[in-house]
């Protein structure tokens, strides 16, 4: 039987592990809408930086609780920036936004992807959802909110 560096059976010391992983996973504390609040922040700002947006304006600063649900709040955050020629075509800056948010978080597509509308995407982790759209003009929009979360 193989051993750990502790003396330990190699089989124990992995189900111990395993057991661990497994617990941490399902006891996970939720977020408070704050803490999801600053997440939703990073993901919509790195988003825009993966996309390469230049002149990034935030329009939505969040920061504060919109009351939901029993005693709950959300969070908000929206920025908006500009893309450059010549894929500054709305229906391929949102085809951009929705490959490279995998590189920002792990998200996955609300109700039927279409391009020709704005883009519902949702992280059961990070507990936020993100609206991801494109004007005419080459402007790379996401807006997005927390899921309705404990105050504290």
């Amino acid at each position: 039987m193989s051993r750990s560096a502790l003396g330990f059976p190699i089989r124990i010391v992995m189900t111990l592990l395993l057991a661990g992983t497994a617990l941490s996973a399902c006891g996970g504390k939720e977020p408070t809408a704050a803490e999801a609040g600053e997440t939703l922040k990073t993901h919509v700002l790195k988003l825009l930086g993966e996309v390469r947006a230049k002149n990034i304006t935030v329009t939505d600063p969040g920061g504060k609780d919109v009351p939901c649900g029993d005693g709950g709040a959300k969070r908000t955050f929206a920025a908006t920036g500009q893309g450059e020629p010549p894929h500054s075509e709305a229906i391929f800056m949102k085809d951009e936004m929705r490959g490279a948010v995998g590189r920002v978080a792990k998200y996955t597509g609300v109700g039927v992807p279409d391009l020709s509308k704005p883009s519902k995407i949702a992280s059961e982790e990070s507990r936020t959802i993100l609206v991801l759209d494109a004007s005419s003009t080459g402007d790379y929009i996401v807006s997005g909110e927390t899921e309705c979360l404990s105050r504290s």
